[in-house]
């Protein structure tokens, strides 16, 4: 990946877990990452972990009238964006009867919205230099019935049918836009669902072909695949990165 070096990538959620991942995978690919969180701890304690080509940078994506901002700030910085992944969102676990219409707005505001927010002002820059990559962070709980996930269901769904829009409409442009579909992930997130809940855990792992767990560095090795060259005639598709469950039985 020589020719990714001094490529200049965004990762929201860098902080922590699969963001985190992908962060590192780009830093070990020379490819100088800027990190958006709300965590100032997080993202100092990431920056130390992972040196020089890690740029921390607390941000609220929810505040959406910043957003204009805060890219045109980075890209008098940085000059550029090669690369966008739009990792960062929330989830709530509630029967489906409970959630409120305030939870649904908050879960679909950040996952979606958010996600929205960015991607537009950052393709106006790619689309400046002719070419970007864009990576969303789907779930596949897009694709499955999982109960007392519904605003999560649906945000992600949303993204993937985003995705595959923003691809055609921004592929002729030389933005190549694709969606990373992650399976269960050995992650604090997927921790504190499967730990104290084994029929759960049971039920996952029984229908994964692997017969294991993801790690957050296999989502980090889909991203650099997804965002250097050698995917260059990929565009629009969402990859599982499951170890066969969404094909499980």
């Amino acid at each position: 990946m020589k020719s990714d070096k001094n490529k200049i990538a965004i990762v929201t959620g860098g902080g922590s877990g699969i963001g985190l991942a992908i962060a590192e995978k780009f830093v070990q690919n020379k490819i100088t990452v800027i990190i958006i969180g709300r965590d100032q701890v997080k993202l100092e304690t990431a920056k130390n972990k992972l040196g020089e080509l890690c740029i921390p940078v607390a941000f609220d994506l929810d505040n959406l009238s910043s957003v204009p901002e805060l890219i045109n700030d980075l890209i008098k910085k940085h000059k550029k964006i090669d690369i966008l992944v739009n990792n960062a969102g929330i989830n709530l676990k509630k029967e489906f009867t409970e959630v409120t219409d305030e939870e649904f707005q908050r879960i679909m505001h950040t996952n979606v919205t958010a996600m929205f927010a960015l991607s537009r002002e950052v393709v106006k820059c790619m689309i400046k230099n002719g070419s970007g990559s864009i990576i969303n962070i789907s779930s596949m709980a897009s694709q499955y019935g999982i109960p007392k996930v519904i605003a999560y269901s649906a945000s992600k769904a949303a993204i993937e049918g985003m995705t595959r829009a923003m691809a055609v409409e921004l592929s002729p442009k030389g933005i190549r836009v694709n969606c990373i579909a992650p399976g269960f992930i050995a992650t604090e997130m997927s921790a504190k669902a499967l730990n104290n809940d084994k029929e759960r855990k049971d039920k996952v792992m029984s229908r994964t072909p692997m017969g294991a767990l993801g790690m957050p560095a296999d989502i980090g090795d889909a991203a650099v695949f997804l965002a250097s060259a050698a995917s260059a005639y990929i565009t629009g598709v969402v990859l599982p990165v499951d170890g066969g469950n969404s094909v499980g039985f």
